[in-house]
């Protein structure tokens, strides 16, 4: 008998068990590894085994507890925990979370690295449950769908019955059937909100000049034109978005604010932060969508490379200190800090956040508007939560040294938080705290994470196209010399499918932990060249090089590297 790969675990029960012969399951392993596919997997798709006899086997074998997944409630099933990458990699089904721990349908006990890759990414404790492997395939192309179902029903919506409403104050109004003898500019209204949505838009821009009236969207981080409504229309369209966001409609002179929340079907509403702006030919408003599911997307979907992955969640472990997130607006800062704070979020601890506003409604986190009006401030709203048992603090944003001071304060007494600043680099971060007002040695002693962070567009994999960059450009531009030869440069070509080449965005990250020499050199107030200096030498990457990485992975073309970072 041929020697040249030993039976594993699986495999031996299933002689044992007589499901299959010596020289039979060693084929099967051997076909499985040339296929890269599990062995169970291998032996079903072939109808070698039975899958239900397979997994009732392996079920008592292993001591894993065995679920029919025709029995699973799927209303259980967590969404967006983990990423469709990762559950398609690993074979791998969510079925329900029961406080810090998630359990997992998986058709191969052996599969250890599928459990391990999971609690990493979740940062939740996970437990296998054993399923039958093509009831497994099936259950896996149905929970995306689900999943993507709710874009889907966008395109049945009936614009003339919406409901919209206005959240002014923690409190829900209807808009009354306001405008309801306005039904084209209401129509149109309703029109260009789905559109954004559906067209993963995060920004809508509506415009009055002095001869034209024009609406664009923001997807992806670029601006692009996507109505010209008649000029005459231009009041009574800022009419009707200043009544579904509860505004006063005849103040015309002040900048407002106000929140709108769109439901669009039985199980999905969408919010809109809406600010509106006085200009010389009327009011131009600009609407966020605050998407609920962006803090739940899972550390994998974010583009962190595995290193920076690993430094981030290593900092999250930490029962005390500041993690800081740096970059300019837009940069993706919050979903960035939602994402650390959902992996935090657990029954036995108490997670306070200050926000300006609050963009995404976390259950179990408790969260405070900051409004300096009445008195709640960023420094008002933190020593509130210091008085309050925290475990983890969130803040908006570190403006001024009062904010800065507590911050670091109760980072250095036995508290984890995070906050934002807006700085180019990680380094920069660093000397900026020095310069409004807070010490060096508290600097140094509190920091122990800095996340400088940048979006930039994702190739469509459907019409990316290989583009030949001269060996001296490739170099010019950074390149590792070392690494020229070794991969491919794409660019964008265009289809139906993307905008200009382009579909999605990915973080670019300088991910970077406080070590004993940058320690030392904030302690003897260095400045940011210096501390940049020494965060190459301890290993880190600056923006650019993790943006040439993308390149190089052909996740990104060379000219989105050069828009969002500078050598």
């Amino acid at each position: 008998m041929n020697d040249s790969i030993s039976l594993s675990g699986l495999a031996k029960q299933m002689v044992l068990a007589e499901l299959l012969d010596e020289k039979a399951a060693q084929q099967a392993q051997q076909q499985a590894q040339r296929n890269k596919l599990s062995l169970v997997t291998y032996l079903v798709q072939n109808k070698l085994v039975k899958s239900r006899a397979l997994a009732e086997l392996a079920s008592e074998q292993f001591g894993v507890s065995f679920l029919d997944l025709n029995t699973l409630d799927k209303e259980s099933q967590p969404r967006d925990l983990i990423s469709e990458k990762l559950v398609r990699q690993h074979r791998v089904l969510p079925l329900w979370r029961r406080g810090n721990k998630l359990f997992v349908g998986l058709s191969d006990p052996s599969n250890h690295q599928a459990v391990t890759d999971v609690q990493f990414s979740t940062g939740l404790n996970t437990e296998a449950i054993l399923v039958e492997d093509d009831k497994l395939g099936d259950a896996i192309d149905k929970f995306f769908d689900s999943a993507n179902s709710g874009m889907e029903d966008l395109a049945d919506v009936d614009l003339d019955s919406l409901d919209v409403q206005a959240v002014d104050d923690d409190k829900t109004v209807g808009d009354g059937g306001a405008d309801a003898d306005d039904a084209p500019v209401v129509r149109f209204v309703n029109k260009m909100l789905l559109d954004a949505i559906k067209g993963g838009s995060s920004d809508l821009h509506f415009e009055p000049y002095e001869k034209a009236y024009r609406v664009r969207f923001r997807t992806d981080g670029i601006l692009h034109e996507v109505a010209r409504p008649p000029i005459q229309l231009a009041p009574r369209i800022s009419a009707r978005l200043k009544v579904m966001a509860a505004l006063d409609i005849s103040e015309r002179r002040k900048p407002q604010d106000g929140r709108i929340k769109m439901k669009i079907s039985k199980n999905k509403a969408i919010d809109f932060r809406v600010n509106t702006l006085p200009t010389l030919w009327g009011e131009k408003i600009v609407m966020r969508i605050l998407d609920p599911t962006s803090a739940q997307m899972g550390i994998d979907a974010l583009g962190y490379e595995e290193e920076q992955k690993e430094l981030y969640m290593s900092a999250l472990k930490q029962p005390q200190g500041m993690i800081l997130v740096t970059g300019p607006t837009g940069s993706g800062k919050t979903v960035s800090l939602y994402t650390g704070l959902n992996i935090l979020n657990t029954p036995d601890v108490n997670i306070s956040t200050a926000e300006d506003p609050v963009e995404i409604n976390l259950e179990g986190i408790n969260q405070v508007n900051v409004n300096p009006k009445q008195g709640m401030d960023f420094t008002q709203a933190l020593r509130a939560f210091l008085r309050q048992d925290p475990d983890i603090i969130m803040v908006g944003e570190i403006r001024d040294l009062d904010t800065a001071s507590i911050a670091v304060k109760a980072a250095q007494t036995g508290h984890m938080v995070m906050s934002t600043l807006h700085t180019n680099s990680a380094a920069e971060t660093l000397t900026r705290l020095r310069n409004m007002g807070v010490p060096s040695f508290n600097i140094a002693t509190s920091v122990n994470l800095i996340i400088a962070q940048r979006l930039a567009r994702k190739l469509c994999n459907s019409c990316k196209k290989e583009v030949n960059v001269p060996r001296e450009t490739l170099l010019a531009e950074g390149f590792p010399e070392d690494k020229i030869g070794t991969f491919k440069i794409y660019g964008p070509a265009g289809c139906e499918n993307c905008k200009g080449g382009y579909k999605g965005r990915v973080g670019i990250y300088e991910v970077v932990k406080n070590t004993p020499n940058l320690q030392r050199i904030i302690m003897e107030e260095g400045n940011s060249i210096d501390i940049a200096t020494q965060m190459r030498k301890d290993g880190f990457n600056d923006l650019r090089t993790s943006a040439l990485l993308k390149a190089m992975q052909g996740v990104t073309s060379l000219e989105e590297v050069n828009r969002v970072t500078k050598d």
